[in-house]
């Protein structure tokens, strides 16, 4: 086994094998050098012949509650969007089978790095959601891959009410391909192993390029889109502004409509 640790993500890799797990207690939130840090593990675990899945994790309490919300003012969100996005474009091109095991929080960032990977599974008690609408704010990956995974409408109540559901709801709407309990996560990811490891790494390669569940050209466009209206429209409105700054505050927001 390799063990990798860089200040905010633990790299395990035990061919063929690779466990990324997020390491930024408490609640493992996304902040930009955690991003820059999951690139470069995406890009190292890309090039390696000797790795064919990615398992993706947190800890009990969080795979991870979202972005950092300081990274959502002015003066970081351009970094912060291209950073996320360049994850999470990693990960949707990425010729390994990607896996998140989510176990307690799993919000905005965290729920929308979650459901891009191939499988997901998840903790019966966790708690997903895309709060960003309570924010000011929206989530753009989930805006463009989420009708993809569970429907328009569903998708459209979480993103437009910024509801939080267990980890059993998850995977009976599609976002989660199934729910257990925390104890016998494990067992079920290392089952999925198992089961990959007999394959023929370049099969499994293949087949995922052909088949994603949503058109990557679609996706790319859409992303880049979301990006368009987040950066030019949504960041200079007043409501943005006030919603970042009451959450820092922890006070409610008082919304104008602008």
């Amino acid at each position: 086994m390799i063990v990798l640790s860089t200040v905010r993500v633990k790299l395990a890799v035990t061919p063929p094998v690779a466990r990324v797990q997020l390491t930024h207690p408490p609640l493992n939130v996304i902040d930009v050098p955690m991003m820059q840090e999951l690139q470069e593990i995406l890009a190292e675990l890309e090039a390696r012949v000797d790795v064919s899945t990615i398992v993706f994790e947190g800890d009990s309490r969080a795979f991870s509650a979202g972005v950092d919300v300081r990274a959502h003012g002015p003066e970081q969100v351009s970094e912060m969007l291209a950073s996320f996005h360049a994850v999470i474009r990693a990960i949707i091109a990425s010729r390994k089978i990607t896996i998140a095991a989510v176990q307690g929080a799993c919000l905005g960032g965290g729920a929308e790095l979650a459901a891009v990977c191939d499988v997901v599974y998840t903790a019966r008690d966790a708690v997903w959601g895309f709060p960003e609408i309570k924010l000011g704010c929206y989530p753009p990956v989930a805006t463009v891959a989420l009708p993809a995974l569970v429907g328009q409408k569903r998708a459209n109540e979480l993103i437009l009410t910024g509801r939080q559901i267990s980890g059993d709801e998850a995977a009976a709407i599609g976002l989660a391909n199934r729910s257990a309990s925390s104890d016998e996560l494990a067992g079920i990811v290392q089952e999925t192993l198992e089961e990959l490891g007999a394959l023929s790494v370049a099969a499994l390669a293949h087949a995922k390029k052909s088949m994603y569940s949503w058109d990557a050209i679609h996706f790319d466009k859409g992303l880049a889109r979301a990006e368009k209206i987040y950066l030019e429209e949504l960041i200079n409105t007043e409501d943005a502004r006030e919603g970042i700054a009451a959450f820092m505050e922890r006070r409610p927001p008082k919304w104008i409509g602008r």
